[in-house]
């Protein structure tokens, strides 16, 4: 992580974001009476979703309230983002999240727009203050997929409409929401469940200790020496730790983090751009895999999670992964309705918000 970043989540309180990014941005639904319910804000603090630290508490537990009320009552929302525009730029490929996001907004009656970014990086032809100058003046949000962090962090400093981060190389947010959604889905109040993360501390592993932190629950995160998540995502999240009661523990061994655990988490042992350390990480992670030696450690009604895609035979087998105790369709399900709330909640989810000047 880069000095700039570092000193973001530092100095990014969400209320002060907001005002700096557009003081206006929902002034259009103060005193709208919220259809999901009195745990919605009617005016949302957070300009933009770049990372899950600027959502707090209060953000997390709203995303996730509201997207309970769209997946149990969807018909209530169809018209809620009608006229909005959004705005995809994806550096990496994607199943789940270009389809749940272009699905959810259409389901919220906006519409969605697609730009392949595979062959260049976004600012490689223009500066992003340029592309973010252009897209304020045609879009009402935008979401990227990028492989640098830094990427997502100057389009929202230079654009005046939402930015939503849909997978960097340090956070993942709207994966670890759902997540966290899909397990308030299996056990209720998740305060007093313990989820085990085993493998690379890689950007899933970020968000899901973050957003973990937010809800007051319990994390152990279990990988190879040297491929220990970022000290300093692990430091925030700590910090979110101490005012919500959360336990965050950091291991090495993966059979001590799943003992007694209620679901077990892993990923990939070499991320999308990554590609080069396949082969020495495939000697180091081994005894990272979860197999039925493994879940058989955890507690007796524990799951098993997976952002998705696996590599079946590397960090999962085919037993566990196609077995009762998977959730991994799941999680995929519940990205839809998690990225649905996320938008409603930046947009406002009333009348299109009016037209702002990249030069005011």
């Amino acid at each position: 992580m880069s000095p700039s970043i570092a000193a973001r989540y530092e100095s990014r309180p969400a209320a002060a974001q907001a005002r700096a990014k557009e003081p206006e941005l929902n002034s259009h639904v103060q005193g709208r009476v919220a259809a999901a319910g009195q745990r919605v804000p009617q005016v949302f603090w957070c300009p933009d979703l770049i990372s899950t630290r600027d959502l707090g508490p209060l953000g997390v537990d709203a995303v996730l309230h509201l997207a309970a009320v769209m997946k149990e009552r969807p018909e209530e929302f169809r018209r809620a983002l009608i006229g909005r525009q959004m705005v995809m730029f994806f550096e990496k490929p994607s199943l789940r999240t270009r389809l749940t996001f272009e699905s959810g907004m259409m389901s919220l009656g906006g519409s969605a727009m697609f730009v392949d970014q595979r062959h260049e990086r976004l600012d490689a032809r223009e500066t992003l203050s340029d592309v973010a100058h252009n897209l304020e003046r045609w879009v009402d949000v935008i979401v990227l997929r990028t492989f640098s962090q830094q990427t997502i962090d100057g389009m929202a400093e230079h654009a005046r409409v939402p930015v939503i981060n849909a997978l960097s190389d340090l956070e993942h947010p709207c994966q670890a929401l759902a997540d966290y959604f899909t397990l308030q889905d299996r056990f209720g109040d998740v305060r007093d469940r313990c989820l085990a993360y085993v493998g690379d501390g890689n950007n899933v592993a970020h968000s899901l200790l973050l957003t973990c932190a937010c809800l007051g629950s319990a994390i152990r995160v279990a990988t190879p020496r040297g491929y220990e998540p970022n000290a300093e995502i692990v430091a925030v999240a700590q910090e979110i730790a101490q005012e919500t009661g959360a336990v965050i523990e950091l291991l090495n061994d993966a059979h001590e983090a799943v003992v007694g655990a209620d679901a077990i988490y892993t990923d990939a042992w070499a991320s999308m751009g990554q590609e080069s350390e396949a082969d020495s990480r495939a000697k180091i992670f081994p005894p990272y895999q979860v197999n039925s030696t493994l879940m058989a450690e955890a507690a007796p009604h524990a799951v098993f999670m997976h952002c998705l895609p696996a590599h079946r035979g590397q960090e999962v087998t085919d037993e566990v992964i196609d077995s009762p105790q998977s959730l991994v369709f799941e999680q995929a399900e519940n990205r839809l309705h998690v990225q649905k709330a996320i938008l409603y909640l930046l947009l406002g989810g009333g009348d299109r918000l009016p037209a702002r000047s990249a030069h005011v």
